[in-house]
């Protein structure tokens, strides 16, 4: 399982946001997308306000997606904040 997460300092503007999700759906069909709010860390605050991930079975997967990703990722610069993309490999 391939998880791509993207990591906000500030959360983004939920109307805004939500059409990024739309057009993250519309052009990711073959993952699972979710997102939701960081609520701190174990000693307290985090540095991390907002949290994006695409979840795909198989690196296949993830590899055909690329192009959407990409579009996405587009979109995303347009929110006006900043953020980081991480891919993990997830292993049972």
């Amino acid at each position: 399982m391939i998880r791509v997460f993207v990591l906000y300092p500030e959360a983004p503007d939920p109307q805004r946001y939500e059409q990024h999700v739309e057009v993250s759906r519309r052009e990711v069909p073959a993952a699972t997308i979710r997102h939701g709010r960081i609520l701190g860390t174990a000693e307290g605050e985090s540095d991390i306000a907002y949290y994006f991930e695409y979840e795909f079975p198989d690196r296949d997967t993830w590899k055909a997606a690329q192009d959407g990703l990409m579009k996405a990722g587009e979109d995303a610069q347009g929110l006006g904040i900043p953020f980081r993309v991480y891919f993990a490999e997830l292993i049972s």
